[in-house]
């Protein structure tokens, strides 16, 4: 395996002994994958090939799939977990707008190293971010989630979002949380030309993201998309989340949100939505045929009490859906492979037994996410020529008393990973981090939220546990 201090990569990795799930093919009960530096090189049944000097992994007992892929996220808010416990969305943001106006980059590097961390501890490989509120004064916020993620070796998708229509203009946010139009468009540019890295390997690429209809401007919208096809990237943004966003739309705009953001350029395979948990069969037929895609956030969205997407539709029409765990303060320390279980069993309870399989909740995680971020081609599947992220998970012991390990990994509590590799490397091996330390990045992330709190109350900002409780602003 790839030393993780270095990042060197073996020439050639043959995991054997294993169940393959392709996602895209047929699956191999008893098969290899060989592994040639960054990229899957082959795979098969029965006994890998002779490979010399090649670095050979076991992986009888086990089920390999592709790395997950994580299509909707805001890393910051892992410093303020366990906020808001019972409130509605908008009552939610409303109590933590003002605490997250004390954030800086400590704050933020801190928690990113947190949450990436835990992520890639569930089989994440690939992970997206949106973060939408720079402060002034704070420090370069979006570069430190890229430190973190370059240290915890995952592959990286921040989206630099933004907030132009505070409370003075009709938004939800208060004014001191959210910029200028033309300062968004500039830092926005800045980030694109900064760390955007366009390569088949990449490591790093930048989307553009203003936040929702309730804090971003038409203005900003539409000047935002411009400026992301422009430079090549991509666009994300929260849509249809919650009813309060239909009646704020319905009442600001006269129409509801897919068709907001219809008139704005919004639609297109350029873009993925966050949540649509509230899309009508006409905005299922609109998102389907522009190819525009969705990150579905089982545990955030019932978390917030918003409701359960029909994603058992939106897959039968055509329509492209990933997977997102969310901010970690609407969904508190939700591995990305559990994911894969609330979206299953979220479907079923609406629809019925037949509404989503584990093979489809496994491939929302994997190839769904990768075509969320425009990467279908090198990510979300076992196939040669496509990127070595790859995920061996313990199917054995307890879990071997179900007999197809597809079912053991998507219907029950998902194990620790064996192994997680990116692009070759080593991640994870036997449960633990293996690029940093687990111990230190779970202190990092306590050390974000204390931080966060003290820096909070010194603005005279006291956090709050339920929205019934005195809130000082």
């Amino acid at each position: 395996m790839s030393d993780p201090r270095t990042g060197a990569v073996p020439p050639v990795i043959v995991i054997e002994n294993v169940h393959v799930a392709p996602v895209t093919g047929p699956e191999i009960p008893s098969g290899y994958i060989r592994i040639e530096g960054d990229r899957i090189a082959a795979l098969g049944a029965g006994p890998a090939p002779a490979a010399p000097g090649a670095t050979r992994i076991d992986g009888s007992g086990c089920l390999a799939t592709p790395g997950l892929v994580n299509t909707h996220h805001h890393l910051y808010q892992w410093a303020s977990q366990g906020l808001a416990q019972d409130a509605t969305l908008f009552e939610w943001l409303v109590s933590l707008y003002p605490v997250w106006a004390a954030m800086d980059a400590e704050v933020v590097k801190g928690a990113a190293a947190a949450g990436l961390g835990w992520l890639a501890l569930s089989g994440c490989t690939t992970s997206s971010d949106h973060h939408y509120l720079f402060p002034k004064g704070r420090g370069d916020l979006f570069a430190a989630g890229i430190e973190a993620a370059r240290e915890i070796g995952v592959r990286f998708h921040p989206a630099r979002g933004s907030m132009d229509l505070g409370e003075s203009k009709g938004g939800l946010p208060p004014d001191v949380v959210v910029e200028e139009l033309d300062e968004v468009l500039a830092a926005t540019a800045e980030a694109v030309d900064a760390h955007h890295d366009p390569s088949f390997s990449s490591m790093l690429r930048v989307a553009v993201g203003p936040c929702s209809p309730f804090s971003a401007s038409a203005e900003l919208m539409t000047e935002s998309a411009a400026l992301a096809r422009s430079k090549g990237v991509r666009l994300h943004t929260h849509i249809a989340e919650t009813l309060d966003e239909e009646e704020h739309c319905l009442e600001r705009f006269g129409t509801r949100p897919v068709d907001y953001v219809e008139k704005l350029g919004w639609l297109g395979p350029d873009v993925w939505f966050a949540h649509t948990v509230h899309l009508s069969d006409a905005d299922i037929g609109k998102l389907a045929a522009t190819g525009t895609g969705s990150a579905h956030c089982p545990s955030s969205n019932g978390r917030l009490g918003a409701g359960i997407a029909r994603v058992s539709e939106m897959l039968r029409r055509g329509m492209n859906v990933g997977l997102g765990v969310d901010g970690s303060a609407s969904s508190e320390l939700t591995p990305l492979a559990g994911e894969m279980r609330q979206a299953l069993l979220f479907q079923r309870a609406r629809y019925g037994p037949g509404a989503l399989t584990a093979r489809q909740a496994l491939e929302l995680a994997t190839l769904g996410g990768a075509r969320n971020l425009g990467r279908a081609d090198e990510l979300g599947s076992l196939e040669p020529g496509k990127l070595a992220d790859v995920v061996l998970w313990p199917v054995g012991s307890f879990a071997a008393a179900v007999a197809d390990p597809v079912c053991a990994l998507v219907f029950g509590p998902a194990p620790p990973p064996a192994l997680v590799l990116v692009g070759g490397r080593t991640v994870v091996a036997g449960g633990e981090l293996k690029t940093v330390s687990q111990d230190a990045a779970g202190r990092a992330g306590a050390a974000a939220r204390r931080r966060l709190v003290r820096l909070a109350e010194e603005r005279g900002v006291r956090p709050a546990r339920h929205v019934h409780e005195d809130f000082t602003a």
